[in-house]
């Protein structure tokens, strides 16, 4: 547990089964290539370079929003951009990691 809390800080104590509870949608903010070699079931890839320009359809969903990628650092910056337009976000980190905490029929969408 604590080198979870070393690699996400505070985040280590977010619920991610609970916020799916909640249909939670799981952006995974790798490249193209990247998720089509493997992604959480039920994800959506919106690549971090193209990120900005979906804030919007995404804000008007209205749900909570976890985001991964393959370090946790690229959805660091995808989660800030949401948290700055209203969204309620999370770094999810590795989609591999966050992949093996959640229910193995994936994310609720």
């Amino acid at each position: 547990m604590k080198l979870l809390q070393k690699i996400f800080g505070t985040q280590s104590r977010v619920d991610f089964n609970e916020l799916l509870g909640r249909k939670a949608l799981i952006i995974d903010v790798r490249t193209p290539e990247e998720y089509n070699s493997g992604h959480i079931k039920g994800s959506i890839n919106v690549p971090l370079q193209q990120f900005s320009k979906h804030i919007p359809g995404i804000r008007k969903l209205n749900r909570p929003v976890i985001t991964c990628c393959l370090s946790g650092n690229r959805s660091e910056a995808a989660k800030k951009m949401l948290a700055g337009a209203g969204v309620e976000s999370y770094n999810g980190g590795s989609w591999k990691l966050l992949k093996s905490i959640i229910p193995k029929d994936g994310a609720v969408v």
